[in-house]
Formats: structure tokens, sequence, C-alpha cells
């Protein structure tokens, strides 16, 4: 039988979500316990790989078992697993459907702050400055018509595609300070710093319409912006035909 869970996590504390040797990880924290609950070795796979630093306000994993699952679940991952974890369902699919390949779209959002905040230090970027959001939405549309973006990729794509196709990315200014919003049927690894990154450049006048326009075509990642830090980006949400995210989910604080 096959398990989807939905949950949310800040990665403050966390190497991202990948399992790695040496490093805490969402995913192998949540193996560990799963697999004493359930008293048999239990894989995890998750909907994506976010960074050192990045957050999930809604994030995705499945799991296979054979065991019928406790009633209570959900309570005890939850008083097992770190405080920056929250399980919120634990529901059954069909073997067809992968947290990963099944995913039709994710949305990410990045958070930042023109005024200095010690308790948003952990969850959005401090820029004392503030950009031009205009400027920097006129270049965000030109994402919705580009095809390739091996420019924002860090390394090599998987398959050696940087294809990705963008339905939505607008920044839009709140009583916080910034955000931007990104969806897209997939990403590259830390496509949406570098994004963010190379979008405040312009916004911040170090980079002109045309050099944007010329570095969209030009697949060459170092004529990019630097990347935005970890801590201003969220995984916000993950759609699956047929599936229905859970009623009750937790926004970030910086909304």
């Amino acid at each position: 039988m096959r398990y989807f869970l939905e949950l949310a996590y800040s990665g403050s504390a966390f190497g991202g979500w990948q399992k790695q040797e040496e490093v805490s990880s969402v995913q192998a924290l949540l193996e560990s316990k799963l697999s004493l609950i359930l008293r048999e070795p239990t894989e995890i796979y998750g909907c994506g790989r976010t960074d050192t630093g990045v957050h999930a306000s809604y994030f995705v994993a499945h799991f296979d078992t054979l065991v019928e699952l406790p009633e209570n679940l959900i309570y005890r991952l939850n008083g097992m697993i770190s405080k920056s974890i929250i399980i919120y369902n634990c529901r059954p699919v069909s073997d067809e459907m992968h947290a990963r390949f099944s995913a039709v779209s994710r949305t990410y959002r990045y958070f930042i702050t023109h005024t200095k905040n010690p308790f948003l230090s952990d969850m959005a970027y401090f820029l004392p400055h503030k950009p031009n959001l205009d400027l920097m939405n006129q270049a965000a549309e030109m994402l919705l018509s580009h095809i390739e973006y091996r420019c924002f990729c860090k390394g090599k794509a998987p398959g050696d595609s940087y294809k990705c196709t963008i339905m939505e990315a607008v920044w839009s200014e709140t009583s916080a300070g910034l955000v931007f919003t990104v969806t897209a049927n997939r990403f590259l690894r830390s496509m949406v710093r570098s994004m963010v990154g190379t979008l405040l450049k312009v916004g911040l006048g170090k980079m002109s319409m045309q050099q944007f326009t010329e570095l969209l075509h030009s697949g060459n990642r170092n004529l990019a912006g630097k990347s935005a830090p970890a801590q201003g980006l969220f995984l916000v949400d993950v759609v699956y035909p047929g599936f229905e995210k859970s009623a009750v989910l937790i926004l970030p604080p910086v909304v």
C-alpha cells in the first residue's frame, strides 16, 4: 500500500530534505521514526530536494508498506520528530502516484523584508534597499515565454535537461516587504534562488533589461546574479491530479 505524507518544516536546522552522510536531513529523520513505528525499514520519497536552510510550508512524500498503519500514526510521528517538522496528514493513494514524478506543478515563494527583524532572520532575506518592483515584474514576465533555464541552474541537471514550464512568476508588495511567487512543472537545482538574485539585480539597477534578455538566451550561469540567501525561500504548494490538499495548512509567518 502506498501512502502520501503531507508535512511542513523549517529548514533552518537541516541540511535540506535529501538524506546525506554526516548532515541532518528531514528525509533521514522521518525514515528513522517511521521505521520504528512500523517496525520495518521504511524508505520515504519526497516531492523535491530543498537546499540547506530552505523551508517548506507544504511538502509531500510517499512511502510503501504492507503493515497496517496505527490509527494514531500522525500523533506518534509528530511526537517523535523534531519540533521543526509537522505532519499534516497521511493518506492512501494508488501505487501509480509518486510524490516527485506525479506532481504537475510546484510553487515557491521568496520573502524579503526591508526592516531588520530578529524574529524573521531565519525566514526572510533582509534587504535594506527597496528595488524597483515594476522593473522586476517586467523581467519576471519574460520568464513565462522562455523554455530553457540553464543560466539559473547550479551544476548539471538530471538527464541533462534544463527545460521547465513556468506558469507564474510575479513580485508583490506586502506590509512585511516583498514576495516573489513562481510556479512551474519542475525546478532545477537552486533555480529559484538564482532567479531571485538576478531579478533583484535588475530591480537595483545593476542589470539592464537587455542584459537580462541576453542572460536568458546565453545559458551561462556565470552571467546571472548571485543566488539569494536560502532562508527566504519556501516551497508552498505541490499539485497532483485528483489529489486534494489537507484543509489545515500552516502558512509562513512572514506573509
